[in-house]
This record gives structure tokens, C-alpha cells and sequence, in this order.
């Protein structure tokens, strides 16, 4: 008889699958050629084999940066320059990246219903809104999950300055957390007097005691975290622990990344991604401008020029940059209205993102708003299609269910649709 509730258990099945396994189980015949034909879609494989997303924490403000209105009594005191794309315009605080616009593919109609920070990055990263009995991935975890750990001792995904876990995928499949890219990975090195033959015995010992719990307890998220404790062991030993130090980096590389939190996470990305790491999110705070944006708002923009430049800069002199995919990414926009604050609010009807790199096709904007920057009136974007086109470029199947603990299907991109342009 067949036992669907192991089935269901098993994530990496899919409904078709599922729906086959119970055919052929009824009725001694397979039903999956004829549930596949037209129905499922070849994903093609994607040119990126790794990324580095750049999270701006807080809401970057649109018209201050990759959608100006320089029409409009909403723009404020921020100007404008144009670009190497003939007719795009960026704000004043953005000139290396506008002189390298030719590279970047920008959406400026991006769009959602979510104003306030937390659900916003939740669904930004994740294409689902937070419910109470789902915890779901990020896009990080899906690569993962998809793509398997690429080096044997190294993690495949890495946060640095916070993001979102695994979800249901399972403690195996979370990111490691970085919290200062200055410090790299903290206490990797025991006290002197724990030798490497006490510290196998140790675990040796470890393994023994926990031998009657899992023959207990064998299941999905047992095995997950067991796996999780042995990547980390391995890590700890590895060689290729070296990554997380970008004093190991030369100094010109460094300066040209710049002393802050944004810079130093950058490059220890990069460092990271040549080392074997295949995800990489780097998160910048503090854009929530409700007040005295003139004066706060120039110093990160320009400081978010350097690095994005910088970092593109050294992932093309390295032959990186073709099958790498570098976002950023911000949870909504700011309202083009100004309050008596000199500040912007929240404003979730238009914002704007972009990619480079790994395949993607630069010297572009798609989408757009209206002449004062309030909605996005053309091919309007959802976060769910920007992570399609993440998920595209990157060669992952969209249409692939994985099935929660619950039993729940789920998909990457929760039935985004890439921006073709792009890809």
C-alpha cells in the first residue's frame, strides 16, 4: 500500500510526481507522461553560478537614486546626472554607476502592498508573506537546496549583516551568519589545552550519547541539524577558512572597497565567492529617511556608488563577473512627497532594483513610474518577478514544488514570472 504520508515528508518531491507514484500505485500504470506533456517547463539554465546580494535595510528612496524626477517639485534637493545609457538619468550621489549604466539592468517599477519594514524584507526575500505556521527560505537556501554545497568544507550560503533562514528547508540548508565582515568568522579556535585528538574524542563521545536519541527520534530535522553540526566541524578544520579574513586582502584592495560596514562586507563577498560560496548577502542599514534626508542621504548613496562600482569593477578584472549575479535589493521606496520633516516615508508603490552580472543584460531600465514618482504605471514588477529573474538567471526551476514539513507545496518564486529582457 502507499504511504503518502512519507511521501509527503519527502520535500523533494513534486505534485506531478506525486500524482504519478499514486496513479501507478492504484492502478499499475505511470500517468507522468502524459501529466508532463505541455505542461512542464524546460527552465533554461541560467549563465550565473553564484551572487552577491546587497540588501539596503530601511527603504532606499527611488527618486534620490535610480529614478529621478527632475520635472517634478518631488525631487528635492538631490540633482541629477545623466548616464552612459542614452535618456536614463540618476541621482547626483550615483556617478560611477552612472558611468557604468551600460552594465546594470534596472527596474523602476517594482511594487508592493507591504509599508511596513519587517513584512516587506520578509517578502522580498522570500516571495511570501510571513504567516504564523510557515517560516519559508530565502533565496539563498533555494540555491542550496537546488544546487547542492558546491565545496566540500566551505558553506554554500553566507550572510553578513542579517537576512532570512532556511524556512522549512531545514537547519542543513541556513546560511552562515557573519555579523562584522571586519572580524570575518568569530571563535574558530578553542582554548590551547583542547588538543585536536581531545577534541575527536569529545565528539566521539558526543556521538555515543546521542545514539539512543536518534534511534528515537529519525527524521528529517534530526538529521538536518546533524548535518549542519558535521559542515561546521569541517569548517573549523578547513584550510579554506582563510576566506572570511579580508585581512588577507592587499591593502590597495581595501581602500578601493573603503573603510565601512558596506565595503568591507563587499569585499569579503567577493572574497568569499572566489573561494567556493555561492550565495552571498550583504546587508546595509540605516535608510529609513523620514527626516533630514539631505543630509543623511548623500553620504550612503555615495558610499553604495563606491561599492557597487568597486565590486563590479573587481568581479570583471578577475573573470568573475559573467557567471556572477550581483542585486540590490530594498524592501519598498520612499514617498515622493516630502513631510515637514525634510524626510520621505514609506511609499510601497514604486521602487527601484537592480542586477548586473551573470548573464544579465545591462544597459537597460525596465518598467516605470508616473512624472512625479508615485506609481509604477508601466509593466509594473512584483518582488516575486524580480526574484524570477534572480532565480532565472541563476538556472533554478521555478515550477518545481518542494513540499513543507506540513505537507504545503511550494515554489522559488511563487509564480513570478522573470523579466525577459533580461535574460
Amino acid at each position: 500500500m502507499l504511504d503518502l504520508t512519507a511521501f509527503l515528508r519527502d520535500d523533494s518531491r513534486s505534485r506531478r510526481e506525486m500524482m504519478g507514484l499514486v496513479a501507478k500505485s492504484a492502478f499499475g500504470v505511470s500517468l507522468l507522461p502524459f501529466v508532463g506533456a505541455g505542461t512542464a517547463s524546460a527552465q533554461s539554465g541560467g549563465r550565473a553560478k553564484r551572487c552577491v546580494y546587497l540588501y539596503m535595510n530601511g527603504a532606499m528612496s527611488h527618486i534620490d537614486t535610480f529614478d529621478p524626477k527632475p520635472k517634478s517639485e518631488n525631487q528635492g534637493e538631490t540633482g541629477v546626472i545623466g548616464t552612459k545609457v542614452a535618456g536614463v538619468q540618476f541621482g547626483e550621489n550615483l556617478p560611477k554607476l552612472a558611468g557604468m549604466a551600460n552594465e546594470l539592468a534596472v527596474v523602476r517599477s517594482l511594487n508592493t502592498s507591504t509599508g511596513a519594514h519587517e513584512p516587506g524584507r520578509y517578502l522580498m526575500r522570500t516571495n511570501y508573506k510571513k504567516i504564523a505556521s510557515t517560516r519559508h527560505p530565502g533565496l539563498g537556501s533555494w540555491l542550496h537546496r537546488m544546487n547542492g554545497k558546491p565545496h566540500r568544507e566551505l558553506p554554500a550560503t553566507v550572510q553578513i549583516g542579517g537576512g532570512v533562514g532556511p524556512g522549512y528547508l531545514g537547519a542543513k540548508f541556513a546560511p552562515v551568519p557573519i555579523g562584522d565582515p571586519n572580524k570575518g568568522l568569530e571563535n574558530t579556535t578553542g582554548p590551547d589545552y583542547i588538543t585536536d585528538t581531545a577534541f575527536n574524542r569529545r565528539m566521539q563521545l558526543s556521538a555515543k550519547f546521542d545514539t539512543g536519541f536518534k534511534a528515537k527520534a529519525d527524521n528529517a530535522a534530526v538529521r538536518s541539524y546533524d548535518e549542519l553540526y558535521g559542515d561546521a566541524i569541517r569548517l573549523l578544520k578547513s584550510k579554506d577558512l582563510a576566506a572570511f579574513d579580508i585581512t588577507k586582502e592587499p591593502e590597495a584592495a581595501r581602500t578601493a572597497y573603503g573603510d565601512t560596514r558596506l565595503g568591507r562586507g563587499a569585499l569579503l563577498a567577493r572574497r568569499l565567492l572566489e573561494h567556493g560560496v555561492q550565495w552571498v548577502e550583504v546587508g546595509y542599514g540605516g535608510w529609513d529617511h523620514h527626516q533630514d534626508l539631505w543630509d543623511r542621504l548623500p553620504d550612503m548613496a555615495s558610499t553604495l556608488d563606491n561599492v557597487l562600482a568597486t565590486l563590479l569593477g573587481d568581479l570583471k578584472q578577475r573573470g568573475m563577473l559573467d557567471d556572477t549575479l550581483v542585486v540590490l535589493a530594498t524592501e519598498f521606496g520612499r514617498k515622493p512627497k516630502i513631510n515637514q520633516r525634510a524626510g520621505r516615508d514609506h511609499h510601497p508603490a514604486a521602487y527601484s532594483c537592480v542586477l548586473a552580472g551573470g548573464g544579465v543584460k545591462g544597459g537597460q531600465v525596465y518598467g516605470g513610474t508616473d512624472e512625479d514618482g508615485f506609481y509604477a504605471d508601466t509593466d509594473p514588477c512584483t518582488p516575486q518577478d524580480f526574484n524570477a529573474t534572480i532565480a532565472s538567471a541563476l538556472g533554478l526551476p521555478l515550477e518545481k514544488e518542494i513540499f513543507s514539513p506540513t505537507g504545503r507545496p511550494f515554489t522559488i518564486a511563487n509564480g513570478g514570472t522573470p523579466i525577459a529582457s533580461f535574460l
